[in-house]
């Protein structure tokens, strides 16, 4: 099973950046499949029905999520609407909307896309997503459903690659995501699990992890609270990776660093939705 996975898209101008890649995109690698982390697709956070259906249309059949999902009112409702293929981190509270795991089939190709949310630096505190991997496993245990890619939403390079070994050998892929900065430690673990620390965003490549970079600066020199917003700029990066997966026996056969800088057609400005 061929899949591209993509970070974070990061407002405006990340959706524009891959509508505009897409196509090129899908011709070189022909994927079965693609996913896309859509926590900051909504004027760098949250979603939207409106900018969900925009990426949708470019080809995005999976849309994983983090801390930000939660950022837009509307957020909640799409959550709750099981004929949208999104997913929030697995291990918040079970009170709160929308669901951590989907099943999700495509022309005969199935794949278990889980989502989970690190603990450590985050201002969250869900639940362990190591005790919560266990149950979730186990629960989808009889199944036959040999691909299961996990979206994994976290600062610490640490606990990413500390959960990445737990899970060797029992999923095809864990993807990091949230901190916007592409990792350079791809690999394939022992046990065949895929593994990169942080796929990097879809974003304004001239920017503070896809914000504007005086307002970045002003927090940081001044102390005072921050007010983000999408930079401005033509020029965007395009991050994400390409994985191929054994469809019978789940093993991860090939991970491949996409990393493209592209100029969008339009000039976005910092306003931009």
């Amino acid at each position: 099973m061929r899949i591209l996975f993509f970070g974070d898209i990061f407002g405006r101008p990340g959706r524009e950046a891959l509508a505009s890649a897409l196509p090129r995109l899908r011709k070189a690698y022909k994927p079965h499949i693609i996913i896309a982390n859509v926590e900051n697709i909504a004027h760098g956070k949250g979603i939207t029905r409106e900018t969900l259906e925009e990426v949708r249309k470019c080809g995005v059949d999976v849309f994983t999520s983090g801390n930000h999902i939660w950022a837009k009112k509307e957020g909640n409702e799409l959550l709750d609407d099981l004929s949208i293929p999104v997913i929030r981190p697995a291990n918040y509270s079970s009170r709160l909307p929308g669901r951590g795991v989907l099943v999700f089939e495509k022309e005969g190709k199935r794949l278990l896309v889980i989502n989970l949310l690190g603990q450590v630096f985050m201002r969250e505190v869900p639940d362990s997503p190591f005790e919560k991997i266990d149950r979730i496993l186990k629960t989808y245990a009889r199944r036959s459903l040999p691909v299961k890619l996990i979206d994994f939403h976290g600062e610490a390079t640490s606990e990413k690659k500390a959960f990445g070994w737990y899970v060797d050998g029992r999923v095809s892929a864990v993807l990091g995501t949230h901190t916007h900065v592409p990792t350079a430690d791809l690999q394939i673990l022992p046990k065949k699990t895929a593994y990169i620390s942080d796929v990097g965003m879809v974003g304004p490549h001239h920017s503070i992890i896809g914000a504007n970079p005086d307002a970045i600066l002003a927090h940081f020199l001044n102390k005072t609270p921050i007010r983000l917003e999408v930079a401005g700029g033509r020029i965007v990066e395009v991050n994400g990776v390409f994985l191929d997966i054994d469809s019978k026996k789940g093993f991860a056969a090939h991970i491949e660093q996409i990393r493209e800088i592209v100029e969008i057609d339009t000039q976005v400005c910092y306003s931009s939705i």
